[in-house]
């Protein structure tokens, strides 16, 4: 895990979340660690960035950038705010970062899943993360590479729960 709101290494550059937690929903969770165990069969590991995002903090993020492509308005909530998507990469069995179309948290088309100028091996990545992640129940954002929304996603309601309260 490497969640990148808990550090100051992500787009507001200061730490959002007072912990570094995974909470998602069971059956999201149960998914997710599908996917992972079929990432470790073929020599990969997930990498996961965000998964619950308390609603506060989403209001934080809208006001940075209030941008449908890239931040969900308050007004309709996230899927992270359900528990119910994830935001995740890939690296070799070493931990070391594959490459993808660009790094995580880049709010330019470089990021869209149908950018087409990455290289190919940025391309494969991608792909091969997606392919994997369908197949356990998740769809990829089109202008995220990274995130990822249960299928399903819309029977959850929006949560407030801070992270050093969750279990």
């Amino acid at each position: 895990m490497d969640i990148r709101y808990a550090t100051d290494n992500n787009f507001t550059h200061q730490v959002v979340y007072p912990v570094a937690k995974c909470l998602l929903r069971k059956s999201v969770a149960e998914r997710l660690e599908a996917a992972a165990k079929e990432f470790e069969a073929n020599h990969y590991r997930l990498k996961i960035y965000d998964c619950y995002r308390p609603f506060s903090v989403q209001k934080i993020f809208w006001s940075l950038v209030p941008d449908e492509r890239y931040v969900a308005d308050p007004k309709k909530g996230s899927r992270h705010n359900r528990g119910a998507a994830v935001d995740v990469s890939l690296t070799d069995a070493d931990g070391q970062e594959l490459e993808m179309p660009s790094p995580f948290d880049d709010f330019t088309e470089r990021a869209h899943r149908d950018w087409d100028k990455a290289t190919p091996d940025a391309k494969k990545n991608r792909e091969y993360l997606e392919k994997v992640m369908w197949a356990h129940g998740f769809m990829g954002l089109e202008t995220e590479w990274w995130h990822f929304d249960a299928f399903g996603w819309k029977k959850y309601p929006i949560e407030d729960v801070p992270l050093d309260s969750a279990h």
